[in-house]
């Protein structure tokens, strides 16, 4: 008997927003962001544009959530469950240098570069869409700081009275920095050296 059911709309919704997501994030690799739009996306996507407005309002949103399930993929991918913390060997300046050094190597990674550089300076100019891309992909990665902080704190590798926020930003603030605005090579011996410089400050010990 020929099959009759119809066809799985979920299926087929599923596939296309996986074809939008990819879409989207190979073309802002390729031509950059300013010069990817919705036709674009849909085109390369095989979608028509309309498919993609109903489900996101902007490419700027199209972005976002396809860089938000590129991490998720990557995590499934090692594993993980989506709840991946900074180790904890009892060593807080090795541990802070492994994470960095793993930070160094995706911000280099042209995969998560030119997507992150897009939706940071769309998110300067798009305050909703700047607020959503801190909450959805900067404050998680950063609230795994705070756990090791705290952590390290209660073990006493760190002053009693530290505002974990404030020092977090000792770490990840130089090699945003120097991400952002490329001054110098961005490095694993730099992201070691921020970690020293970090913990035992400047001043001769």
């Amino acid at each position: 008997m020929a099959d009759t059911r119809a066809p799985d709309s979920t299926r087929r919704s599923e596939r296309s927003r996986r074809a939008i997501y990819d879409a989207a994030l190979a073309l802002v690799g390729e031509v950059g962001y300013a010069r990817t739009t919705i036709e674009g996306i849909a085109a390369r996507a095989g979608v028509g544009k309309q498919t993609i407005y109903r489900w996101w309002p902007s490419k700027a949103a199209v972005l976002l959530e396809a860089f938000v399930d590129l991490g998720v993929q990557a995590n499934e991918a090692l594993g993980g469950d989506g709840n991946s913390e900074i180790p904890d060997s009892g060593d807080l300046e090795a541990d802070l240098k492994y994470v960095l050094r793993a930070t160094v190597d995706e911000m280099n990674d042209p995969k998560y570069d030119a997507p992150t550089r897009a939706l940071t300076a769309e998110g300067v100019v798009d305050p909703e869409l700047g607020a959503r891309f801190v909450e959805q992909l900067l404050e998680p990665q950063l609230e795994l700081y705070v756990r090791r902080l705290d952590a390290a704190r209660e073990a006493g590798q760190v002053r009693p009275g530290i505002d974990p926020r404030v020092a977090l930003e000792l770490f990840v603030g130089p090699l945003a920095h120097r991400w952002l605005l490329r001054t110098r090579p961005l490095t694993h011996a730099y992201a070691d050296s921020v970690v020293e410089y970090a913990l035992y400050g400047l001043a001769p010990r």
